[in-house]
């Protein structure tokens, strides 16, 4: 990895995350998360959810204030275009959580950032969601993931920076391996 006698500044509070870490593997119990969201449908395909609260090192947690998101479909879906897909809200998902990996593992590994950009494309057959081919999966084809990096490191070492990212990502985890998710009604 390329260093420099510079201080590497990337927003990034290594020491913290490390901290964490050790004491994290001390106690397990207390690494135990549980994340929360919430929606409320609109009107038509339009709904807002937010995220407030969660539980984790031992105690509910809040964020520093409620955060929310509008979904919707696009006008071509015969819907009114009130707010990203839910799919569009799933590549933002894996795009931020990639990205803050790449910033705290060039973080670790000395590496100054000048810019980082991910392009994220997915494939979708909709006729799948339709119901007009019931051998057409409802999800994705694949998701292709493009990043634009400057910074102060190799090809190489940017590569490896990328790896160790999508190791990490909770967010690349969930999507690529089996979840299970149970829906019940109330």
């Amino acid at each position: 990895m390329a260093t420099t006698d510079t201080p590497v500044n990337n927003g990034v509070n290594v020491d913290a995350l490390l901290g964490a870490r050790e004491a994290l593997s001390q106690a397990p119990a207390a690494a135990q998360f549980t994340w929360r969201a919430s929606c409320e449908w609109q009107n038509g395909t339009h709904s807002r959810s937010t995220v407030e609260g969660f539980f984790g090192l031992g105690d509910e947690q809040s964020h520093r204030t409620m955060y929310s998101f509008d979904a919707d479909h696009p006008e071509v879906f015969a819907s009114e275009d009130n707010g990203a897909t839910p799919v569009e809200i799933v590549l933002a998902g894996l795009a931020s959580c990639l990205t803050a990996g790449v910033a705290a593992v060039a973080q670790a590994r000395k590496v100054q950032l000048r810019s980082v950009s991910a392009t994220l494309e997915a494939d979708m057959d909709i006729r799948g969601i339709l119901g007009v081919d019931e051998d057409v999966r409802n999800g994705f084809d694949g998701i292709k993931v493009t990043y634009k990096i400057d910074a102060d490191a190799s090809p190489e070492d940017i590569k490896a920076i990328v790896a160790q990212s999508q190791k990490r990502s909770a967010v690349y985890d969930i999507i690529t391996n089996p979840t299970n998710v149970t829906v019940e009604v109330a």
